[in-house]
């Protein structure tokens, strides 16, 4: 008579061994970087990433660069972003970046090993889908982060700094009222600053006056238009200087 033994197994080991054959064996890392697919691995990894780990440029950065021989193709928008930026480095300020330098395949997410074949159609992952949405997720929301605080800021208000220098008909002309009323000249954006009297000749002089406008709302022909109407003081407005703040 033949006695047949079978083994047994726990239901921990039984499940375990099932999820393990179900989901595969993954590996660390982005592939092969010189290779299409290792550059569409990082630019995929890179799609909420500003840097490889963390929030400044590290020794990630700097080890996962050096594994690239050139820059990513023009679709891999993330990764060519990213490579852009620590290109910006020379190899001595990515050799002084923050962190401890590891092996190139301990960096970036969990990639499922290749494998050829009917492999493919039994060689998946139950739990992938959830994965994935936690991460879609986390994405939307970092985003959404981003988007309010940077509505928070303010906006940066374009001003210039401007000297004009306005001219009299004649030498009998009453300067002090004449810069009375260029002073009436006000509109939104514009401030005026200090004005003095310059001598130009045959005991003539001309009102240089200074003001800061808002580039948007103030422009300078609005500026000369207003002051030349003061046709009964003011003979023609030039502009002495114009700098941006």
């Amino acid at each position: 008579m033949n006695i047949w033994i079978f083994p047994v197994f726990s239901a921990r080991q039984t499940g375990d061994h099932v999820v393990k054959n179900i989901r595969g064996k993954k590996d660390m890392g982005f592939g092969d970087l010189k290779a299409k697919a290792g550059q569409q691995a990082l630019n995929a990894y890179l799609a909420d990433k500003s840097y490889i780990e963390g929030y400044q440029a590290s020794q990630a950065d700097a080890v996962v660069f050096a594994g690239l021989t050139g820059a990513p193709s023009k679709d891999l928008v993330n990764a060519l972003r990213w490579y852009n930026q620590i290109n910006s480095y020379n190899n001595q300020e990515r050799t002084s970046f923050p962190g401890t330098k590891k092996d190139i395949n301990s960096y970036g997410s969990a990639a499922p090993a290749a494998s050829n074949g009917d492999a493919d159609e039994d060689d998946f992952d139950l739990f992938g889908s959830d994965d994935e949405e936690e991460v879609e997720k986390e994405k939307q929301k970092r985003l959404q982060q981003y988007a309010e605080k940077k509505a928070k800021k303010p906006a940066l208000i374009a001003k210039s700094s401007i000297v004009l220098d306005v001219k009299p008909w004649d030498d009998e002309t009453d300067m002090e009222a004449m810069e009375k009323l260029v002073r009436t000249v006000e509109t939104d954006g514009l401030i005026w600053g200090k004005g003095k009297l310059v001598p130009v000749g045959y005991g003539i002089k001309k009102l240089q006056i200074g003001c800061v406008v808002e580039d948007d709302k103030v422009g300078t022909d609005f500026l000369e238009e207003a002051i030349t109407a003061f046709e009964d003081y003011v003979q023609s407005v030039d502009i002495a200087a114009f700098n941006k703040i």
